[in-house]
């Protein structure tokens, strides 16, 4: 039987997105239409899908299926997706947008700051919803090669093999986008770099967001790195320009 395909959720034909190989990923949303829309639309576009209907299942679905990339709603029976984003982000790498009906500004950072990498409020256009799952697979096929092993700045650390981050020898703990803007100022330090800039080089050209973004995550480095948040002496704010790391 077709899907069934809300209005609220079609677009128009489009031709398919191509990929080198195909692409999984993982739907965790317990709104059966929806489902069936997401699953229809990423299809269509060569994508190969599964999806779980509430928290628990979808961290078993994830573990068992290690897909591309999750797509995961807030609300959910059970486990809601805040608590499955913060277990999945321990557990894999995998670009996580999160679904979510709130409109409210804090809902949108705790996603963030549990480690999703982008999100969308329903109702939402599918056409943006696939430009953002575009997005997220391209940004991640394409981290920046490097010959360093291990960057250094004062007393922070950077281990590019392990992805591990440390100040004066204790791990920092840090979100994804923490360690690849942390990874960032260290290649580049004391360069100033605008809002702009930095949203293209960490979360990409075809990022569907806006520079608070940046601003949110620059807040949430400057806890981990700096003695004083308040008063960065490294991450420093250039006014009217952006951020400039001094190490």
């Amino acid at each position: 039987m077709a899907a069934v395909r809300p209005k609220a959720y079609t677009i128009p034909r489009t031709l398919h997105w191509v990929t080198a190989s195909v692409k999984s990923i993982l739907v965790v949303e317990d709104e059966s239409t929806l489902v069936a829309t997401l699953r229809y639309n990423l299809e269509r576009e060569g994508y190969q899908v599964v999806a779980a209907t509430d928290g628990e299942s979808g961290l078993a679905t994830a573990r068992a299926s290690r897909p591309d990339l999750i797509i995961l709603d807030v609300m959910l029976p059970g486990l809601d997706g805040f608590e499955v984003c913060r277990i999945l982000r321990r557990e894999m790498t995998a670009p996580i947008l999160m679904l979510t009906a709130k409109t409210e500004e804090i809902d949108k950072v705790v996603g963030l700051e549990l480690g999703a990498d982008d999100y969308v409020t329903k109702p939402f256009s599918m056409r943006e919803l696939l430009a953002r799952v575009r997005a997220l697979l391209r940004r991640a096929e394409t981290q920046p090669a490097t010959d360093e092993e291990v960057l250094t700045a004062g007393d922070l650390q950077i281990d590019l093999r392990s992805r591990r981050a440390s100040r004066k020898g204790e791990a920092l703990g840090l979100k994804p986008k923490e360690y690849e803007l942390m990874a960032f100022f260290l290649r580049n330090q004391g360069r100033a770099f605008t809002r702009d800039q930095l949203l293209n080089q960490i979360w990409g050209y075809d990022y569907i967001g806006d520079t608070r973004t940046v601003d949110v995550h620059i807040r949430w480095l400057r806890q981990k790195i700096e003695d004083e948040p308040g008063k960065p002496a490294k991450l420093i704010t250039i006014r009217g320009v952006g951020y400039r790391f001094d190490g």
